[in-house]
């Protein structure tokens, strides 16, 4: 066996000879679908003869299916190509080369035909190289490598292709972040995945499922692999993916190919509307989706499985059309086993936290998943961690079934200063986890203070209730006065009522009766309240409501109940010296106007709240108990805040004194 990291930069040199012609964003396209089919290419060497004389010995009119496991089973392989070059003998033809690197790819099977061909869009950058006469020196720089697996083991060659993605990636900022996850962070995921299960885990011949549903190029899936082998070489994790992305779904299913894994469990596809692995649950499950991703494309698809409630993946809610990171986080626990534990960790931003008050989509998710208990800790990251995106990061380790010491709480770690300056940003990635502070950050997770803190306030735990509240309504009463004035009249004519009655959705002859008649109501109301003028103010709506029923009466005009209504409230004026408004049980009326909201925590009586934060400032308020809401956040920042005091006001004078002399001199030399 030889040391990949001696292929890798082999490779990786191949990616010279693009230069000028390509974008360094672009080497990725050309090299890593490259890298995989060398790799099948040397796999295949030995079973060969055998592949293409069962496929001489197959009818024409052979069955697909049966042809495809016909001739995978003379491969040996998952997977067989029926064309008679190789990469030694594509070379042997120049002029023809392109034609024939085509027909090569196209006689694979219809899995890596779909990976290479579609995904990769392989012709394309064969033409293209073909174009900038590059085609032969790159095939014959992979062909001078040797892939074969007694040269290259299944999990080097993973390592190879690992570390190729991750430069490529790197290289190719912009767009990075989208798919591609720091490895420092996954590590981080991992470990805070992996820390609690450790027995489990290493006992002879486990095996564990691991899913990602937006596995963008798999780094998720292979760094967890990874870490479960070194943490128990007989352990075995077989994974699952999804991903939208039609080449990080290539890399991605390319990795898996070149591993000798199960290439078929990853899929291509929207997660929100088609769920490739619908019906399965796993034991494990890893996600970073990209951040603040609208669904308002796929909302009829997604707001019609909500209405199915629980026997759908979004039950507990939608959260608004320009974040769908809840709808993930649904989606994982939606792939929960019954009857066995599960676990998740994904990365989210700061706004699935908080955002969202009582009753709304964000806070009914929240609100389900802490009250089922399932909420184990969230994890504060630094910022300008990811290649695309500088704003902070979170961790959150959600399970069905939380150690019994962790029953009933959430545990919050404020890893935010936990990072090293890099010596070249990549991108918005200007800082990185050091392998230390990652050690320290699981320790604290799986340490757990009971008592709630440890470690500096770094880690602090809560009762599950802690992040609920009660949202009340408190209402004041309406308190009007009155009086018949011009302004106030004027007030009345502004009225839409009032205005409407000299409208009309009739045609014709009867249209033009009703406007009449209306504009005739008009102007005897109007001439009822100028005969009512004078400076007399009403503090009680009764009593004025009768005497402005007697001045129409006396006058015989008849108003429609809403009318008299919209008159009232035009002569009206908020006055808190006013008589209460009341309705037909003697009930006070609320006032729209003065109606306040409180958030009460869970573990406070409403009554003593109200009574102690609310009565000593508005001795008249009420309750609403009909709006009553539950909500719950988890303001992540408030728990951890650390008060600096500002700076002494002499040393600030001092630097005041320091820059006005400064101006001072700088204005003289101008002046001078």
């Amino acid at each position: 066996m030889v040391n990949h990291q001696e292929k890798t930069a082999f490779i990786w040199s191949i990616a010279d000879l693009l230069r000028g012609d390509y974008k360094q964003s672009e080497y990725g396209r050309v090299v890593l679908p490259f890298t995989v089919l060398r790799r099948l290419d040397c796999i295949q060497s030995t079973t060969k003869d055998q592949v293409l004389a069962r496929a001489k010995g197959l009818p024409e009119t052979a069955d697909p299916e049966m042809r495809e496991q016909a001739l995978k089973s003379a491969s040996g392989h998952g997977f067989y190509n029926t064309s008679p070059f190789d990469f030694p003998k594509l070379l042997q033809d120049a002029d023809d080369l392109a034609d024939n690197l085509k027909a090569y790819v196209n006689a694979f099977s219809s899995d890596i035909r779909e990976t290479v061909g579609v995904h990769f869009k392989f012709f394309d950058q064969v033409q293209r190289l073909e174009d900038a006469d590059l085609l032969f020196r790159v095939v014959e720089r992979f062909a001078n490598i040797d892939l074969s697996p007694d040269r290259v083991s299944n999990m080097q060659m993973g390592y190879v292709f690992e570390e190729l993605i991750r430069r490529f990636s790197e290289q190719s900022n912009e767009t990075a972040g989208e798919h591609f996850t720091p490895r420092e962070v996954i590590r981080l995921m991992v470990d805070l995945l992996f820390t609690e299960d450790g027995d489990a885990l290493t006992q002879p011949g486990v095996i564990k499922t691991l899913y990602d549903p937006a596995c963008g190029t798999g780094g998720m899936l292979s760094v967890a692999e990874d870490y479960l082998r070194d943490m128990a070489p007989d352990a075995k994790l077989i994974v699952f993916g999804q991903e939208l992305n039609g080449e990080s779904y290539a890399t991605c299913k390319s990795d898996m190919l070149i591993k000798g894994q199960r290439a078929e469990n990853i899929a291509q596809g929207n997660t929100f509307t088609t769920d490739a692995h619908a019906g399965r649950t796993f034991d494990y499950m890893l996600s970073n989706p990209p951040f603040g991703v609208e669904w308002k494309k796929v909302e009829k698809s997604i707001r019609e499985e909500a209405d199915r409630g629980f026997s759908g993946r979004f039950g507990a809610g939608l959260p608004r059309v320009s974040d769908g990171s809840l709808l993930f986080l649904q989606h994982m626990i939606d792939k929960f086993h019954d009857d066995a534990p599960s676990k998740l960790a994904i990365v989210l931003n700061g706004s699935p936290l908080f955002t969202g008050g009582a009753g709304s989509g964000e806070s009914e998710i929240r609100r389900w998943v802490i009250e089922q208990d399932w909420l184990e800790a969230i994890v504060a990251m630094p910022d300008n961690l990811f290649y695309n995106t500088g704003i902070s990061t979170y961790v959150w380790i959600v399970t069905n079934r939380k150690p019994a010491r962790r029953k009933g709480k959430v545990q919050l770690i404020d890893g935010s200063a936990m990072w090293t300056k890099m010596r070249r940003s990549l991108g918005e990635k200007r800082k990185e986890i050091a392998e230390a502070d990652i050690h320290r950050i699981a320790r604290l997770f799986g340490e757990f203070q009971m008592d709630g803190y440890s470690d500096d306030d770094i880690s602090k735990t809560f009762d599950n209730t802690d992040f609920g509240y009660h949202r009340i309504t408190v209402e004041r009463p309406l308190r009007l006065n009155f009086a018949v004035s011009p302004d106030r009249i004027a007030q009345v004519e502004a009225t839409k009522p009032f205005q409407n009655l000299a409208t009309s959705k009739k045609k014709g002859a009867a249209k033009e009766q009703e406007i009449a008649d209306g504009e005739r109501l008009q102007a005897d109301i109007l001439s009822t309240l100028r005969g009512m003028e004078g400076d007399a103010v009403w503090t009680n709506r009764e009593a004025f409501s009768a005497h402005l029923k007697a001045a129409f009466k006396a006058t015989g005009v008849s108003l429609p109940a809403a009318t008299f209504k919209a008159v009232l409230m035009g002569l009206s004026e908020r006055d808190p010296e006013a008589d209460i408004c009341r309705d037909r049980k003697g009930n006070a009326e609320p006032d729209a106007d003065l109606r306040d909201n409180e958030n009460v925590p869970l573990k406070e009586n409403i009554s003593d709240y109200f009574e102690r934060e609310v009565l000593p400032h508005v001795p008249d308020a009420w309750i609403d108990h009909s709006k009553t809401k539950v909500g719950y956040e988890i303001p992540f920042n408030r728990h951890f805040y650390r008060y600096e005091p500002p700076r002494p006001l002499e040393k600030i004078d001092a630097d005041l004194q320091v820059l006005g002399r400064e101006i001072q001199a700088l204005l003289g030399e101008v002046l001078s």
